[in-house]
């Protein structure tokens, strides 16, 4: 038992370093730059040992971009669950994908940057991968911009349209960095400041009273009770 639970530690240390190495390589050169071969050489071992460990190219594929998943939320989505819902939170997890983007966490910017572009017209299991992750994003972005309109931190906009700018803004921060043009990320910075302004007082009332089940009263012309 513990030669074979020895055996099964070390597999998955090779497949954890295969996978890791794996994501630096398709955040290049795509998903579809994967091969046994160049993995072999990278990391000095045999492509029949990494053959055994996944079997196809696709399965390859499919461990890479779940591999890269998890160093995404490690950066980007557990740190910002810190801050507080709402508000706080979106800045949060803004600042933590530029981080990601900027310093990079992969050599070529964002993995879904570079590999959505490549699978969004080929059906298959790599590209519906690929889109549950994307819309998770999404999803964790529309989900903090609700909570800051019911809080009324932020203008009564719609969550999912607010999270698809967000998302794009930043896709094309990804791209702008690629290329050199780093001055886009502080155009990128202003715009979403602009959807996370705070409302007016009278604005901020009128959600607390809608949130209450009370009438908004409206405002005396002389400012006072």
């Amino acid at each position: 038992m513990e030669t074979t639970d020895r055996r099964l530690l070390r597999g998955a240390q090779s497949r954890r370093a295969v996978t890791r190495r794996a994501v630096d390589i398709a955040s290049l050169d795509g998903l579809d730059g994967l091969s046994f071969g160049r993995l072999a050489e990278d990391l000095g071992i045999s492509k029949a040992g990494i053959q055994t460990l996944f079997r196809t190219k696709e399965a390859l594929q499919l461990a890479t971009a779940e591999a890269a998943r998890e160093a995404f939320v490690d950066a980007v989505i557990r740190p910002a669950l810190r801050s507080p819902a709402g508000v706080a939170r979106v800045r949060a997890l803004v600042d933590r994908w530029i981080d990601y983007a900027v310093q990079p966490l992969f050599p070529g910017g964002c993995f879904w940057g570079a590999n959505l572009p490549e699978f969004d017209s080929h059906p298959g299991p790599v590209r519906d991968v690929l889109q549950q992750q994307q819309r998770a994003w999404h999803t964790t972005l529309a989900t903090q911009f609700r909570h800051a309109v019911a809080r009324g931190e932020i203008a009564d906009i719609d969550p999912e349209s607010a999270a698809f700018q967000v998302s794009a803004l930043l896709n094309a921060v990804n791209l702008a960095v690629r290329l050199g043009d780093d001055d886009r990320v502080a155009m990128a910075r202003n715009v979403i400041d602009g959807l996370l302004a705070p409302t007016s007082h009278d604005s901020r009332r009128a959600v607390g009273a809608a949130a209450l089940g009370r009438p908004q009263q409206e405002p005396n012309p002389r400012g006072r009770c």
